[in-house]
Parts: C-alpha cells; structure tokens; sequence
C-alpha cells in the first residue's frame, strides 16, 4: 500500500490557516473576557466620561447641600464664617485671615453660605464649572490652612476636597454631560474665545 504525498502548502492556503487560528484564538479570548469590547478606560472614553461627570455632580452636591444648609439655618448671617478666619493665627497665611475675620465680617456671613450653593449649584449643572471650581479651590484652601493643627496629617479630607476641585479644573468635567458643552458653542463665546478658560 502506498501512500500519497500531500506536497507543500501554497502561501495562500498557510496565510488562510494562520488567520483562522487568529480568529480563533481572539474568539476564544473573548468569550472568557466578555467585556473585552465593551469596557475601555481610555481618557476619551465613554466610561472616562460617565465617571467624570459623575465626580463633578458628587463634588458639586457636596458643596451645594453644605450651602444650603446654612441659608436653612442662618441666612446670609453666618456669624461662624468670621469666627473660623479670627482663630487662624499661626498658620502658614499669616495675619491674613484674622484681618479678613475682623474687618470683613459681614460680607463673610453672606459669601461662606452663598458662595459654598452656587459653586455647588455650577458643578451640579455643569455650568462655568473651571470658575465655580476656582472658588472651590479658595474655599478648601481655607480650611485645609486654617485646620493648622493637622491631627490626621497634611493630607486630610480638607485637602482631598482642594484635590477634588483642581481636578475640575484640569480636566474641564463641565464638557462631560453638563451645560459648559452646551455654553461654548454659542456665538458670544466664539467670538471671544478667551470665555473657555471659564468653562469646561
């Protein structure tokens, strides 16, 4: 009994082979890894987007119920405001806050409670979030400084709040889902394009 000799195969038929093997292979892969395709972290991704906007609407009720809690129970006559600033002494501002405790005061009151509802109010929307945020970042600047003890360390929940607000800023979360996407295509914003610094 002979046998027949099958002979070398084409590149055509090796190439068709191959590929098969790698679809195979890429089919099987996914199947153990069913979010293979739909689970990307790309920082222009559709989950980058959803977490950012997200952080923004979090960090921004955080703010805005501190906020509107204050006007609930006080008004615009948050007498505490110029309290905190008067017994920062020793800290690394200076004289400065207790300056702005004593004579101060009583645009303090308003500013702490108001202020703290519209940055909240601005994140919350997505509205002029880079500016709102720049508030942030003073407010939480005061309290990080003004905490000058540091029980728990230099980094504290003060300072993860300042983290917090900065990354508003730097990566311009008022674009992912809130209104700024909406603001920066209007013609007044166009014509002075300076407005984005603002937004985002």
């Amino acid at each position: 009994m002979g046998f027949h000799s099958v002979g070398t195969p084409s590149p055509l038929y090796a190439t068709v082979v191959r590929n098969s093997i790698c679809e195979v292979t890429q089919m099987s892969y996914q199947a153990a890894n069913p979010l293979a395709d739909d689970f990307e972290l790309k920082l222009g991704g559709a989950w980058t987007a959803y977490w950012l906007a997200f952080l923004r609407v979090v960090t921004g009720w955080w703010f805005f119920h501190a906020g509107v809690t204050k006007l609930i129970e006080d008004g615009l006559a948050y007498s505490y405001g110029p309290m905190y600033l008067k017994q920062m002494t020793g800290t690394a501002l200076g004289p400065i806050p207790v300056l702005m405790g004593e004579h101060l005061g009583w645009l303090i009151q308003a500013m702490v409670p108001l202020g703290e509802t519209l940055i909240g109010l601005g994140l919350m929307v997505g509205a002029l979030v880079r500016l709102a945020s720049v508030f942030g970042v003073f407010f939480m600047s005061l309290f990080w400084i003004g905490n000058a003890g540091f029980g728990h360390g230099l980094v504290n929940s003060d300072f993860m709040g300042l983290l917090l607000f900065m990354t508003m800023i730097v990566l311009a979360t008022g674009r992912y889902y809130g209104l700024d996407a909406i603001i920066e295509k209007t013609k007044l914003v166009k014509r002075h394009p300076k407005l984005r610094y603002l937004l985002g």
